[in-house]
């Protein structure tokens, strides 16, 4: 199918040709003609299927008939960064259109939102907040709104939207058209869609595999040794940009901790962050200032960063379709990307269950010196649970010379460790470090077991590429 079959405005197509659209994905060759017939939509997709077009053009395309400057369309989205992405889309795709569309966010001044609704818009890409917000305040009127859309609507869930997205659906007309977009389908989601959705259609786009780009491993370790395994796979590894998944938002927290103190540039991204620190955090991912993210499976949802080169699973993930979220960040637009899995005991069941959506057993491998048995020393930093106590606690225990000794190793660390590539500098270390300055593709082998196992690889990009929507 191509873009021309489905029936959109000339000047609609004429801006999906500027953009390098060439034909419609899936989601979009299901959902479109769906949409333009006026119909409710349940669109159960993941990122990177297309959706956010599937809505914008059919969308753009309604909006070319009728009033302009006034609201005629209501986007929600839980983050400001999707939010920025959509509005962006709406950009793009209405180029050759008078319709305007507009980002409502938190975390930044109100001014030119301000400006940018009193000039008249006809839609509107909010996050719920802030929103709200508008309203109280009279800046909004939502009477005129046509169509409704609510994307990623179980992630609005997780982050407790879902009181919020209720008082928005009053101010709103019974009369309008409702688009629902959600990766899964809890209960609390299912309920909201039966209460917003008449006879709607549903569109269902099955689980999306990783790119054929990247490749996957398992590394079987202790949990008391996975830090020991992160730290010494770094070291050994030539990266663009690392982003690390942990399960909860203090192990995020504190890992970052521990990684800023080895010298690598390193930001965490947490669900409950205020707005600005989230947006400072992916922002300097996305430009270089950090070259490690580390974050949970809700808070990295919306991320867009090309070149993300790896991706480390510190902790397994809770679900397949979680696994397929986390590994999707790499290996974007024909290029190559790394994905490491950590696997401890137990996690023998989740890990069958990715290898039936890959179709292949994934690799296991060692790093020498870190096993399921062995744990080499750690951080100082201690994430806090029932056994272990704080860093500052914990050093409290230590005898007076060693706290001088740490805290002159610690200043020198901070001072004089980090260069240009995020990663700790090597030089003037002796003995086993210096088996990192080997050539590449060389690797050491001791007893059997890779000393570098991990495989560093030039990530390329295809020069026939085109891009997709």
């Amino acid at each position: 199918m191509k873009f021309e079959e489905l029936a959109l405005d000339p000047r609609i197509l004429a801006a999906v040709r500027a953009v390098g659209f060439e034909t419609p994905t899936p989601i979009q060759q299901q959902a479109i003609p769906l949409v333009l017939a006026g119909r409710d939509v349940l669109g159960l997709a993941q990122t990177g299927t297309g959706k956010t077009a599937a809505f914008a053009l059919p969308i753009l395309n309604r909006l070319t008939q009728g009033p302009l400057r006034r609201i005629r369309a209501l986007i929600v989205a839980p983050t400001r960064e999707l939010a920025e992405q959509i509005n962006q889309t709406n950009v793009e795709l209405g180029q050759k259109t008078k319709i305007r569309s507009a980002a409502i966010y938190g975390g930044v001044g109100k001014g030119p939102q301000l400006q940018a609704l009193r000039s008249g818009v006809e839609i509107i890409v909010a996050c719920p907040g802030r929103l709200l917000d508008h309203i109280g305040e009279g800046n909004i009127d939502l009477s005129t709104v046509e169509v409704l859309v609510l994307d990623e609507a179980d992630r609005m869930c997780d982050m407790g939207f879902l009181p919020d997205i209720r008082r928005i659906l009053k101010h709103l007309p019974k009369q309008r058209q409702t688009l629902f977009f959600s990766a899964t389908m809890p209960a609390d989601i299912r309920t909201l869609a039966s209460e917003i959705l008449h006879n709607p259609a549903t569109v269902q786009i099955g689980m999306i595999a990783p790119a054929k780009t990247v490749s996957h491993a398992l590394y079987p370790v202790a949990a008391a040794s996975k830090k020991s395994m992160l730290f010494t796979m770094l070291k050994r590894m030539e990266t663009d940009q690392v982003l690390i998944f942990t399960r909860t938002k203090r192990r995020a927290r504190f890992l970052a901790s521990d990684l800023e103190q080895r010298g690598y540039r390193t930001a965490a991204l947490q669900g409950n962050m205020a707005q600005n620190r989230r947006q400072e955090a992916i922002d300097g991912f996305r430009n270089g200032k950090y070259k490690i993210l580390v974050a949970t499976d809700i808070a990295a949802r919306g991320i867009d960063v090309a070149e993300i080169s790896h991706v480390i699973n510190f902790d397994m993930p809770d679900t397949v379709d979680a696994y397929t979220h986390r590994i999707g960040r790499t290996g974007r637009a024909h290029a190559t990307g790394e994905a490491f899995t950590f696997m401890e005991h137990g996690d023998e069941s989740m890990v069958r269950e990715i290898e039936k959506v890959l179709g292949k057993k994934i690799e296991r491998r060692q790093i020498a010196g870190v096993s399921r048995e062995e744990a080499e020393p750690q951080s100082s930093t201690a994430e806090p649970n029932g056994h272990n106590r704080s860093a500052a606690s914990a050093s409290d225990s230590r005898s007076g010379s060693n706290r001088r000794a740490n805290g002159q190793s610690a200043r020198r660390r901070r001072s004089g460790s980090r260069v240009q590539s995020g990663r700790p500098e090597q030089a003037g270390r002796g003995g086993a470090q210096e088996e990192n300055h080997k050539p590449r593709g060389q690797s050491a082998k001791k007893n059997g077991v890779d000393k570098a196992p991990i495989r560093l690889r030039r990530r390329k990009r295809s020069r026939s590429s085109s891009r997709t929507s």
